[in-house]
């Protein structure tokens, strides 16, 4: 049975009482991808998770990338693609006339009207950055959580080796409903923070530094060893995953 069909017996089903709403819901849920022959796109994760599949630009050919982001773009109001070079966001944004490269961010949105009224939300994620150079993961953690409809504030290079910069900020860190810190080096910026606020902190180790930081492994480490409470460590320079994550927790 073909996908056409599936979605006819389904609602047939519901119309003859035979199944209800939600159980209807429940079998779209499973309900076959877009075959590209390249990449299948999975349109009915939106369903599953509550938004839509993310497009991971490396490894893509530009023509590859354009094409899904399209087909996305087709049926969903927020698209996200992260990793993207100018060079493939020129092209889609060619293509696609609301779409939007955020260049520090490295990462492509693609939103409807609809979707992009801020939200009136009081709570907010709070991306903390502790150096400039942390600043790209930091701003795809933020991008991430903006393009899945979390409000987001910003404080950037607020690192331990000045932390009056720190504690300058301590009313957006009280005020925060969860707080991303990106750090490389050592990586103790979450651990300051964590002793700070009552909120989720989530750790995020960049792959700054000199050679001892092994691209970032001595700070994952770093992180990982935080005598903090409520601290969460993503993996390294996982930004995408940061903001995933917390806007599921600030939601």
């Amino acid at each position: 049975m073909n996908h056409n069909d599936q979605l006819e017996q389904i609602l047939s089903d519901v119309r003859a009482g035979k199944l209800t709403v939600s159980e209807a819901m429940q079998s779209l849920r499973g309900l076959p991808y877009e075959d590209l022959e390249f990449a299948k796109i999975d349109h009915h994760r939106t369903l599953r998770t509550g938004f839509p599949e993310v497009v991971f630009c490396e490894g893509k050919t530009i023509g590859q990338v354009v094409e899904i982001v399209r087909r996305l773009s087709e049926r969903h109001p927020s698209v996200l693609a992260t990793r993207a070079t100018q060079e493939t966001a020129d092209a889609v944004t060619r293509e696609i006339p609301n779409a939007r490269y955020h260049e520090a961010a490295r990462c492509i949105t693609v939103q409807s009207p609809e979707s992009k009224a801020e939200t009136e939300s009081d709570k907010f994620i709070l991306v903390v950055s502790a150096g400039t150079a942390d600043i790209p993961v930091a701003e795809e953690a933020a991008v991430t959580a903006e393009s899945m409809g979390s409000r987001v504030e910003r404080v950037y290079d607020v690192g331990v080796a000045g932390l009056h910069r720190l504690l300058d900020q301590k009313k957006k860190l009280e005020e925060a409903n969860v707080i991303i810190v990106c750090a490389g080096m050592e990586g103790a910026l979450p651990s300051v923070i964590g002793g700070l606020v009552n909120c989720p902190v989530i750790a995020v180790p960049t792959s700054i530094g000199y050679g001892a930081s092994f691209q970032g492994l001595a700070a994952l480490l770093s992180m990982l060893n935080t005598c903090a409470e409520g601290v969460a460590v993503v993996n390294i320079d996982n930004g995408f995953g940061a903001g995933y994550f917390a806007h599921l927790v600030n939601r």
